[in-house]
């Protein structure tokens, strides 16, 4: 797998968590197992493109482990919400939150080896690891939340992991040896 089509698969999972993230949004009247359904896919195909670029550039990618971490926790707990529904209304919460902790931490790592290497813009995605990482601590300490305020939470933060997954897709370049 070339570079180019890494970047390009990592742009795709971004728009889909952003797509999904807007829907929320705009749809905050949605149930929650329907907001399960959608979270569970994005984050299911955005776990398998972490884990296929790693399969394919683990030798020519700094920090490549991390990556394969981040794609199967999140394949974990996209697979949890598709296939416990009924569990889903006590869960959710709880999963999104240990996902947007992961996530964020992930983020923030990756920014560091982007800084080591000297690329400008690093800040940014330190900016959007620490924020997650927040956002998911406070949400895990309250996990019983509105249904409402869940889908407008869950829907800015896929975006803001949407648009880490295509910052990180823009400056996939530097993590190349």
């Amino acid at each position: 797998m070339n570079r180019t089509v890494s970047r390009v698969l990592w742009i795709i999972a971004g728009v889909l968590l952003m797509i999904a993230g807007i829907y929320c949004l705009c749809n905050p009247d949605v149930g929650l197992l329907t907001l399960s359904i959608y979270l569970g896919l994005a984050m299911l195909i955005s776990g398998i493109v972490d884990i296929v670029i790693f399969a394919k550039c683990n030798r020519d990618m700094m920090g490549a482990g991390w990556f394969l971490a981040d794609g199967i926790l999140t394949v974990l707990l996209s697979l949890f919400l598709l296939f416990n529904q009924g569990f889903t209304l006590l869960s959710l919460p709880f999963i999104f939150s240990v996902w947007l902790l992961f996530s964020g931490i992930n983020q923030f790592v990756n920014s560091f080896e982007l800084q080591r290497l000297g690329v400008k813009g690093w800040g940014w995605l330190t900016a959007l690891g620490v924020l997650l990482t927040i956002v998911g601590f406070f949400s895990i300490s309250d996990p019983i939340a509105d249904l409402v305020t869940l889908s407008f939470l869950a829907g800015f933060l896929l975006i803001c992991e949407g648009v880490a997954t295509i910052v990180r897709a823009c400056l996939s370049h530097k993590y190349w040896r």
